[in-house]
């Protein structure tokens, strides 16, 4: 068999009496913690893989409360709430009996056939392959995704700019090796983004995402047909103001499919 991948490695949970236990991967390290995709990831997976489970990821919400320290930790699920075509999940991560450093709230809904719509317009873009690789950042976790960038290039090398620059970006992302999108590799790219405000100031400065929610637009048997091992995302923010700044953005297949949304805001010193 060929060997698990390292975001599989980096996203694996046992059950144990009462909860489930994950461990922090150096693989998947930012700069004071794990990348908060990867921990999302694995807050979705305990869920997807847990027995009361039922239906679709349709939403999961992650706050960040406390810095996880390299090592293992604990996945506190509950169901709180079901009913026939949904159920709400509670989750909180904790490490060696300590207060919780992740809260996450998660909503899993079968999809009916039903009237379908997409409003928003896939944007344009060029095809990944003639596209460049961006260069590796610093952190550990940025070197396991292939950036494209088509628009909104990160520019940190020249320190703060004497304008705000755009905020706006749109790029490619896929595994550094390939691996087919799901569920949870959509849940870690929703995250993947550079803060907005590296862009705005062209410069890295202290951050950290306080709070992520991502919604889902497909379910997983469509997904699968998708058969796509990366996806174009678009990403930008609206404000920054007393340390804390906004991000939205959106994932989208190659052929022009809406997958998830995204919003979160993060703290900053500058």
């Amino acid at each position: 068999m060929p060997p698990e991948h390292l975001f599989d490695q980096a996203t694996r949970v046992s059950a144990g009496d009462s909860r489930w236990q994950g461990h922090t991967s150096p693989d998947y390290w930012a700069f004071v913690g794990p990348f908060g995709g990867a921990t999302a990831a694995t807050i979705l997976r305990a869920l997807i893989e847990h027995p009361q489970r039922a239906s679709d990821p349709l939403s999961l919400t992650v706050n960040y409360c406390a810095p996880i320290a390299e090592g293992p930790f604990d996945l506190d699920t509950r169901l709180v709430k079901a009913n026939r075509s949904s159920q709400h999940w509670c989750v909180e991560l904790s490490q060696a009996g300590g207060d919780v450093a992740t809260l996450a709230t998660a909503v899993f809904a079968e999809r009916r056939p039903t009237w379908s719509h997409q409003v928003a317009k896939c944007p344009d873009a060029k095809p990944f392959d003639d596209i460049r690789p961006h260069p590796d950042f610093a952190s550990t976790w940025t070197k396991q995704y292939d950036f494209r960038f088509i628009e909104g290039r990160p520019e940190t090398r020249f320190g703060p700019m004497t304008e705000p620059a755009s905020t706006f970006t749109k790029l490619w992302i896929r595994d550094r090796v390939p691996r087919k999108i799901d569920m949870l590799s959509l849940m870690a790219m929703s995250d993947a983004f550079f803060a907005r405000v590296f862009h705005a100031r062209g410069e890295l400065v202290p951050f950290g995402t306080v709070s992520l929610t991502t919604y889902f637009h497909i379910d997983t048997d469509e997904l699968a047909k998708q058969d796509i091992s990366r996806v174009l995302a678009t990403a930008d923010a609206k404000t920054f103001h007393k340390s804390y700044g906004d991000q939205s953005g959106e994932l989208w297949s190659p052929e022009g499919r809406l997958l998830a949304t995204t919003t979160q805001i993060g703290y900053f010193k500058a």
